[in-house]
């Protein structure tokens, strides 16, 4: 009969420490540099919906001779010379930070203001506006 060899194969503990050091520092350096770039899609996305929603008060001006009282017409309306929708989806969408877009007619910088209070959650430097 003959005797077999094993022969044992694997990591040891040190090895998969360096790994795990090395998985820990590559996520140390990527890891800010992503979240840099959340934050600013969110702002390009902030960006593209105040134009959007700017367009549709246009729309809706032309159509009605007057802007809307409120986003909501934009997607509702007993008038009879409402030619909407004017938003595709029939929603008004929320801000990327799950807050209402603010609309005020006639606004204080021109027509109307249309704007995202931002990350911050207040009118200010961070706002995104149609201003």
């Amino acid at each position: 009969m003959e005797k077999v060899k094993h022969s044992q194969s694997g990591f040891t503990l040190i090895e998969i420490l360096i790994v795990v050091a090395i998985i820990g520092l590559i996520a140390a350096l990527i890891g800010p540099n992503l979240m840099g770039r959340f934050e600013r899609s969110k702002e390009e996305i902030t960006k593209a919906q105040v134009e959007m929603l700017s367009s549709a008060v246009q729309a809706f001006m032309i159509d009605m001779r007057r802007y809307p009282n409120s986003l909501e017409e934009l997607i509702n309306s007993t008038d009879p010379q409402w030619r909407g929708p004017y938003l595709s989806k029939r929603t008004i969408p929320k801000d990327p930070w799950g807050k209402d877009y603010q609309f005020k007619c006639p606004g204080d910088h021109g027509p109307f203001d249309l704007y995202s209070l931002g990350p911050e959650g207040k009118l200010g430097e961070k706002s995104i506006a149609n201003w």
